[in-house]
């Protein structure tokens, strides 16, 4: 079978306005981007008031291992599955970040034949969203330390600048720096430091924003610094908030491109769900809510980070209530998570498949603890036997769950007939009771207790006085009600990235707890995680090329 770059680049795509046609978006209402991308005008989402929603579903997965899960491909194979079976159906993929296209994970943009088209510019450059968000991120940076040189008239106490810098590329020579360092004319030395991108506030503001004038109010209430008696200095203190919003105008606005088989979706946002929320755009979501009868969206790496978030966060925030959950597996990861090497992958072992199930019981009921229906996606690989996916149906059955064969990455639309007509199903049955795991009013280290303990089956939560003192502190500024984001390690429930399975019985460790103000909600740091990755060994980067015909190879 052609690599995933070859089958995007035969891709027979079509003229981006015929596909906002299927959508009633008309050619004035489109912004593009040569001729297979555009962005939607906020002229036209704000005239879809008042329209009603289709039904939503979100597609999870097992703990992501070595040997892929496919999440994104299966988003992409339900989507075209459901539009094969007669439904108005669109997908909500988020956009993928440089990092990982040049570190070890690649791209985003599915794979096989459930891939969405052009490939090459969304794993790359696409529209310049994430640009923007760097460059509104450091503005801000710039400000801080332009009014510090300048006299510092708010009092900015540098020892308590909380404003990182960020850059969308895996490097960890920028965790920690030593700034302004030279003489006088640079400034004031002090240490700082870089997060990727994607860990940007301001990332998590645009996704959860829902218009420009909410996009402006939480770009100003950021809190970059504090004073010497630890009262709070945000962005429009600065007087930040304008340029950023201007840099982010375009940017805000959803992007539009088509699947292989020409369906719509919507590409906008990206931030990671092991360190942010991992969600696409809520007005992405939204938009294609009034746009479609059914929209398919997934929530980055496993259930117990990306599921969680987009229940917790993105549903909180922005009023929404999904109808059904898709779980994707793979027989090879189920196998690595009963203990089998990755090099034995190809090999049948039903009892390793069935220890490996474990990992996904713990997510199905964890899925079940939000009231949404799932069903489980068996994303299909070649060396796959009989005997191995009839073990994840009769694990999956005895807990009341579905477990579907799906053969979108060979098939396209055609493998996903029978996961799409029992997604349908379970949307339109009304057995949907969604509702977040924790009450706004609970405390804050409550919420981090609730989903240490429910999600990940933790015994405790260590964390230092001070990690506790800074929460109370929040509370009493009026920051309680604010939900948790965990950043913490995707492969396992444990903050151990090679404890697979469904462990219990241990601890999770808090390290530092950091405040989003205006994203709207607080980031607990666990164990050893990074909010600046670092390169692999041998990077993808070193495979990436253009050939002799100028055409990239290498991209995944």
């Amino acid at each position: 079978m052609a690599s995933d770059i070859e089958i995007a680049r035969a891709a027979k795509m079509k003229p981006i306005q015929e596909i906002g046609a299927k959508l009633n978006i008309s050619d004035e209402s489109l912004l593009p981007y040569g001729r297979t991308k555009a962005k939607i005008s906020a002229e036209f989402i704000e005239g879809l008031d008042g329209k009603d929603n289709g039904k939503l579903i979100l597609v999870t997965a097992i703990n992501p291992t070595p040997a892929g899960e496919g999440k994104t491909t299966t988003t992409v194979g339900l989507g075209d599955g459901l539009n094969r079976i007669g439904k108005n159906a669109m997908i909500c993929l988020r956009e993928p970040s440089l990092g990982p296209c040049f570190g070890m994970k690649g791209g985003a943009a599915g794979g096989g034949y459930a891939q969405v088209v052009p490939m090459e510019d969304i794993n790359l450059h696409f529209t310049g969203d994430f640009h923007a968000i760097t460059s509104a991120h450091n503005l801000l940076a710039a400000l801080i330390e332009n009014h510090i040189y300048w006299g510092n008239e708010l009092g900015i106490d540098q020892r308590r600048v909380t404003w990182r810098r960020v850059l969308d590329m895996n490097d960890r020579a920028l965790r920690s720096i030593v700034c302004s360092l030279g003489g006088v004319a640079n400034g004031f030395p002090r240490e700082a430091g870089f997060d990727i991108t994607v860990a940007s506030e301001i990332m998590a503001i645009l996704c959860l924003a829902t218009d420009l004038e909410d996009l402006q109010k939480r770009l100003g209430d950021i809190i970059v610094a504090y004073r010497r008696d630890r009262t709070a200095i945000r962005a429009r203190d600065l007087e930040a908030d304008g340029a950023m919003t201007v840099l982010l105008k375009e940017a805000l606005q959803p992007n539009l491109v088509q699947t292989l088989e020409n369906n719509p979706a919507f590409i906008h946002g990206g931030p990671f769900a092991n360190i942010a929320h991992g969600c696409n755009s809520v007005v992405a979501t939204q938009t294609a809510l009034k746009l479609s009868d059914y929209v398919v969206t997934e929530a980055g790496f496993g259930a117990d980070l990306g599921a969680e978030k987009f229940f917790d966060i993105k549903c909180r925030k922005a009023g929404l209530s999904p109808d059904a959950v898709v779980i994707v597996a793979t027989i090879k990861a189920l196998k690595m998570n009963g203990g089998v090497a990755k090099e034995d992958l190809g090999t049948e072992n039903v009892d390793a498949v069935v220890k490996g199930c474990a990992n996904l019981g713990r997510h199905i009921e964890n899925v079940k603890q939000f009231g949404v229906p799932a069903v489980v996606a068996i994303n299909h690989f070649t060396a796959d036997t009989e005997a191995e996916v009839q073990a994840i149906k009769d694990y999956c059955a005895e807990l009341g769950v579905d477990a579907i064969l799906a053969t979108h990455w060979a098939n396209g639309s055609a493998g996903t007939e029978e996961l799409a007509t029992r997604v349908a199903e379970l949307a339109e049955s009304g057995a949907a009771q969604f509702a977040p795991l924790y009450e706004d009013s609970l405390p804050l280290f409550e919420k981090i207790e609730t989903i240490a303990k429910r999600i990940y089956r933790a015994d405790e939560v260590l964390a230092d006085k001070s990690v506790r003192d800074q929460l109370k502190r929040w509370e009493a500024d009026g920051f309680g009600d604010l939900p948790v984001c965990m950043a913490k390690t995707q492969y396992s429930f444990t903050t151990d990235p090679q404890l697979r399975g469904a462990p219990t019985g241990h601890s999770l460790p808090i390290r530092e707890v950091r405040l989003s103000a205006g994203a709207g909600f607080i980031v607990a740091i666990c164990g050893e995680i990074m909010t600046m990755p670092g390169l692999p060994r041998v990077p993808s980067a070193n495979h990436i090329k253009l050939d002799e015909n100028g055409q990239i190879e290498g991209l995944f």
